[in-house]
């Protein structure tokens, strides 16, 4: 059986939470500000896996309006105790500075897909939750610890506390069972049960490229808990050239024949400037117990970019066409931003996907933004859409996006007296915020004030263009625009500071009426066509 090539979840899938229950495996991913909450995927052979459900889909679980850029929703852990499956997960509210306001909840479910429970807050001391359910029945919760006083050294460690079932609170003592190594910012902790010792696997080094995976062990839970022998059982940070970077924050799965397989997260960065565009992946390792206790990865502790799995993945599934209509609804493809009041920003009456302008693209609060995850280097992406705006305030289009720091966005607009025109706006932004422009990029293009409006872009790596035709005139796609790079849309681009970014790359449509009138814009499909292209050495 050829070997499988990672990662297994493309494009915007970070901070994997992995499950197996009898033949089926699971696996959570963070979603941060993109609504509903966290990704469940499903598998039974770890090759082929299918987006299965987003449990925090109510307003009584999660409400992320005013949430900034990469907060939200961090690490999910996704767990199971015989009876009920358990979901733990971090809604942050603010992360730059020496603070983190980082709420932590727990909700369950009898089944997966089914409906989960209103959460419960668990604490605040920290994020990266996670749930172990020890052998005697007892829950145990543990966290990131933040100090917010002690400069640059804020991750003060891994906090374990007793969760009761009973009264749905922590109980007992709190203690700080691991510091981490010298490499430092641990995070990510999960715990496992085997052969006598408890086994302590973290993230640290951030989330750019030092990360890496830790491991540790005790006889007791409660610590004192030794680092394994090489220290990092995966990291590529001495390894610039290695195919997956920025590898860390994984999680550990048994297979019924008895291999073990390590989920973790990596990006695939372009030559230039070392960009992650589709964010932080999901890639899998094998890992083995060796005669002393101690797990390895296969051929580690660099990450590979193939590697043997109980199956072969379907290829051609990955590389067709999404053509997307609505008359059945929004597909699961697509995501908003924040607002568990969708009804406000969206509607398919009709077979139609209707946006209710509301706030700027920009906007943490209550924008008109519905997208889905770029999953390829390289694609290309278009839209009819029907629109008649009545001035410059009032917008509407196809937009690939990032965070309201960087996208690009074709836009149906009009001028101040009226006359419908087309307008490219961009945003672009690296650390030092000071660095942050948005503007309008070249000239518009007056276009009739009625008619429907064919938008459509294409990546071909670095390279993004945009296209336009008139429906009703039947003209083929021609340019407008120059051709801009592709890699803004990026982590290494996302307006903060080192280990900032979180997300990925999505293309989609938007409107935003800051007016306060709600102009509505009707878009008749998307379709996604991933592409092949010579630049994209990760992927041909």
């Amino acid at each position: 059986m050829p070997p499988v090539r990672n990662p297994i979840l493309p494009g915007f899938n970070p901070d994997p939470s992995i499950l197996r229950v009898g033949a089926d495996y699971y696996v959570a991913t963070s979603t941060f500000e993109w609504y509903p909450g966290v990704q469940i995927h499903h598998s039974t052979d770890l090759a082929n896996w299918t987006l299965l459900t987003r449990p925090l889909r109510r307003k009584s679980q999660l409400d992320m309006r005013g949430d900034p850029d990469s907060c939200g929703v961090w690490a999910p852990c996704l767990t199971h105790d015989g009876a009920r499956f358990w979901l733990v997960y971090t809604d942050v509210k603010r992360k730059d500075g020496s603070y983190k306001d980082a709420h932590n909840y727990i909700v369950w479910a009898d089944e997966v897909a089914g409906e989960w429970s209103d959460p419960v807050y668990v604490n605040s001391s920290g994020f990266d939750p996670s749930l172990f359910h020890d052998g005697d029945g007892r829950k145990y919760f543990v966290n990131q610890l933040w100090d917010h006083r002690r400069r640059p050294a804020l991750f003060q460690g891994i906090a374990l506390q007793e969760w009761d079932d009973g009264s749905k609170k922590l109980v007992g003592p709190r203690k700080n069972i691991y510091a981490g190594t010298a490499l430092g910012l641990v995070e990510g902790p999960h715990l496992y049960r085997r052969a006598g010792w408890y086994y302590l696997l973290t993230a640290e080094g951030g989330t750019g490229y030092d990360h890496a995976c830790t491991l540790a062990r005790s006889r007791d839970l409660w610590g004192p808990y030794e680092t394994h022998p090489a220290r990092h059982i995966l990291t590529a940070k001495d390894h610039p050239a290695a195919a997956l970077q920025r590898a860390g924050h994984g999680d550990l799965v048994d297979t019924p024949d008895g291999r073990t397989f390590l989920v973790h997260l990596s990006g695939r960065p372009t030559t230039q400037r070392r960009r992650c565009v589709l964010g932080r992946e999901t890639s899998i390792q094998e890992a083995h117990w060796a005669d002393d206790g101690w797990l390895y990865v296969k051929d580690g502790p660099v990450p590979s970019l193939w590697v043997d799995l109980p199956a072969a993945r379907d290829e051609a599934r990955y590389w067709e066409e999404r053509r997307y209509g609505f008359g059945a609804g929004l597909h699961s493809d697509f995501q908003w931003l924040r607002t568990p009041e969708p009804e406000r920003i969206f509607n398919t009456d009709g077979g139609v996907l209707t946006l209710i302008g509301r706030e700027s693209v920009g906007s943490w609060f209550e924008q008109a933004l519905v997208a889905r995850r770029q999953t390829h280097f390289s694609y290309d992406a278009e839209t009819v859409v029907d629109f008649s705006p009545t001035d410059e305030r009032q917008f509407a289009g196809l937009t690939a996006y990032y965070c309201r720091f960087n996208f690009f966005y074709l836009t149906v607009s009009a001028h101040s007296d009226g006359q419908r025109e087309l307008l490219i706006q961009a945003s672009e932004a690296s650390w030092p915020l000071g660095g942050l422009s948005e503007q309008y990029l070249g000239q518009p293009v007056r276009i009739p004030n009625e008619g429907k409006v064919r938008l459509a872009v294409t990546v071909r790596g670095k390279e993004l263009q945009f296209y336009y035709s008139l429906r009703e005139e039947g003209e083929e796609l021609k340019k407008i625009g120059p051709v801009f790079d592709a890699s803004i849309v990026s982590d290494e681009c996302g307006g903060h500071q080192l280990h900032g970014s979180f997300t990925g790359a999505f293309v989609g449509v938007a409107a935003s009426d800051i007016n306060g009138t709600a102009a509505e814009a009707k878009f008749d499909y998307f379709v996604y066509r991933p592409a092949k292209h010579e630049s994209d050495r990760y992927e041909i």
